[in-house]
């Protein structure tokens, strides 16, 4: 018998910026952890992190902008965070903090 994973919890509806601002969010969060000082490894895949951030900073910018220009005034911050959570997005940001130092 086979065990499969739990299925994750399905994505809320979301019009075509919201999933952009969603998607552009996570890939700038994924990359803030390569950036983590905390967490780098390595002086080259910080540097390409933070030359790919700005892509997507611009990509934030423009989901942003065109929700605004559709009329879209409100961040539906419960409905994003249900999409967030679907997406591992709970995860993923673990990797922005700064972790416990194991020393006593």
């Amino acid at each position: 018998m086979t065990v499969r994973p739990p299925e994750p919890p399905p994505l809320p509806a979301l019009t075509r910026a919201e999933g952009a601002y969603i998607d552009a969010f996570l890939e700038a969060v994924d990359l803030l952890g390569r950036l983590n000082p905390a967490r780098a490894t390595h002086t080259y895949g910080a540097l390409r992190a933070a030359q790919a951030l700005v892509g997507r900073a611009a990509e934030l910018r423009d989901a942003l902008a065109l929700m605004h220009e559709r009329g879209e005034r409100e961040v539906h911050a419960e409905t994003l965070a249900r999409a967030l959570r679907a997406l591992d997005g709970e995860r993923r940001a673990l990797r922005v903090t700064v972790p416990h130092d194991a020393s006593p």
